[in-house]
């Protein structure tokens, strides 16, 4: 088993082998001309981030954006990342389409031993967000998650197990409060409720 398999298979690795710091460098200098376009290079953006995941992306990611390879990055349609998040990604990120991320969202598919003796070696576990999920601002996705489709993450939490699909879930650690229900088409916020004048014409401007 080489270095990469340790890494896929979870167990304790070091990334200073097999090309893994080459690839790493290739991958901040595209980070670097990522973050540093302008808002109307919208062209050399799109490319940058076909290069930074290896496939073409259709999603809007707002710089700047970090991360430590890009290739481990699987994400889906019309995904939205806010400023300043940051995916480390040894271990594979898998997310689904329509996935918003509020800003400066961290996920680490890495971890490191307790005891210092052998706290140099690092082990990585896969993070899976699935369809229609919004991560709140300032959230932190620990290693080895799955957070279930169409759950809400509140802001500044700390993901440390697994969330089950449709949860509004909040905290540190990061617990279910409730199941999202058909209920929440009745307000947007607090008492504040969805009315189908606002919706017309919310869209109607959207459109123009």
């Amino acid at each position: 088993m080489n270095m990469r398999e340790r890494i896929i298979a979870g167990k304790l690795f070091l990334d200073g082998c097999e090309g893994l710091p080459e690839e790493r460098k290739k991958a901040k200098k595209r980070m670097i001309a990522f973050n540093q376009t302008l808002p109307d290079e919208l062209e050399e953006r799109f490319q940058l981030l076909d290069e930074i995941f290896g496939s073409k992306v259709n999603a809007w990611i707002e710089p700047p954006f970090y991360f430590c390879y890009g290739y481990n990055i699987q994400l889906g349609e019309e995904c939205y990342l806010n400023v300043g998040c940051t995916f480390i990604d040894d271990a594979k990120i898998s997310i689904g389409n329509k996935v918003a991320f509020g800003p400066g969202v961290t996920i680490a598919t890495v971890g490191h031993p307790i005891h210092p003796d052998y706290r140099r070696l690092m082990y990585g576990n896969p993070v899976t967000i699935e369809e229609n999920c919004w991560i709140g601002a300032n959230t932190t996705i620990c290693p080895g998650v799955t957070i279930g489709k169409n759950s809400v993450i509140g802001a500044g939490s700390i993901v440390t197990k697994d969330i089950p699909k449709n949860s509004d879930a909040v905290g540190n650690p990061c617990k279910v409060i409730r199941e999202i229900s058909e209920e929440d088409r009745q307000f947007y916020y607090k008492d504040q409720p969805f009315l189908k004048e606002d919706l017309v014409e919310v869209y109607r401007l959207n459109d123009v």
